[in-house]
């Protein structure tokens, strides 16, 4: 079994602040820092520092080099990482003094993916493998029908949150793992409590993980919902965050873990990653996440 993730390469310009920007305001920064990220890289190197054999496709541009020594560097496979004539993507990052981030996107090549492109992965891929997909990356929707039609478990994180997600086939997604602000876009509602009850009703044959930040998380898998509370850490900067819990979980699940289990270290990883400064740099290695919660224990 092998999982891709067919996702969005970017390369990150971190500046420190501490206040976001406001309209009609020039401030100054503190620091500036330049990173690997995009949620498909940070994801791919997730589910590698986790144990997972995973495959990262995508396209970069000839000032992109840097993000696929990255992805070799972590031993992600990159045979499907192809090159194009767009720039690369970028993403412009704003990390105030609390360690809240936010985030302007230029999807570059990420947005440049063809069908053809797709076509040319996915021939590497069968039936039963994963495939995770976000949602910064041009033909999500013909990736989806195409791994689909293959067999394959597709994984959707519906990051960034937008009206073109809700065009996609939704119900072939075997995963969802999504926050609450994009839970409560997919199921038009305003009432977080509710959020994993209505997309239960929505996705019926899907097992879904919520997010739900200070609150911890909420999975709903085979009839039975479980939560999980966070490991309380110092907060440095919560870009990968979410990347991470991602990729550990499901990397656990594919590991045949427990869904308590899973849960348990993808929080922790996680926990870890916020008190780090930057993207892919900040996930932890599985040893490490295993330690902290081998001292928990104790």
């Amino acid at each position: 079994m092998k999982i891709l993730c067919f996702g969005s390469l970017n390369i990150d310009l971190v500046y420190k602040v501490d206040e976001f920007v406001k309209a009609k305001e020039t401030i100054a920064s503190i620091s500036m820092e330049k990173f690997c990220g995009g949620k498909g890289l940070n994801q791919s190197i997730a589910l590698k520092r986790a144990g997972s054999n995973i495959y990262h496709g995508g396209l970069i541009g000839e000032d992109g080099e840097i993000l696929k020594i990255a992805l070799k560097n972590a031993n992600v496979n990159v045979e499907n990482v192809r090159l194009t004539q767009t720039k690369t993507g970028n993403a412009i990052i704003q990390l105030d003094k609390h360690g809240q981030n936010c985030i302007l996107l230029y999807g570059g090549a990420n947005e440049a993916i063809t069908k053809v492109d797709v076509d040319i992965v996915l021939e590497n891929f069968e039936k039963g493998d994963y495939i995770l997909l976000q949602n910064e990356i041009s033909c999500v929707d013909y990736i989806i029908d195409k791994a689909y039609e293959k067999g394959m478990i597709i994984a959707l994180n519906p990051s960034p949150m937008n009206d073109r997600i809700l065009g996609y086939a939704l119900d072939k997604i075997s995963w969802f793992i999504l926050n609450e602000v994009e839970g409560m876009a997919l199921t038009k509602s305003s009432d977080i409590d509710r959020v994993l009850d209505k997309m239960v009703h929505k996705f019926p044959s899907a097992k879904i993980l919520l997010t739900l930040g200070e609150k911890g998380a909420s999975l709903y898998a085979d009839g039975e919902i479980y939560n999980r509370e966070i490991f309380e850490t110092s907060v440095v900067d919560t870009t990968a965050a979410g990347d991470t819990f991602t990729g550990y979980f499901l990397s656990s699940i594919m590991q045949n873990k427990s869904y308590e289990k899973s849960l348990e270290i993808a929080t922790m990883a996680a926990s870890i990653c916020v008190s780090e400064l930057g993207a892919s740099n900040s996930i932890p290695k599985l040893s490490k996440v295993l330690s902290r919660l081998d001292c928990k224990a104790d």
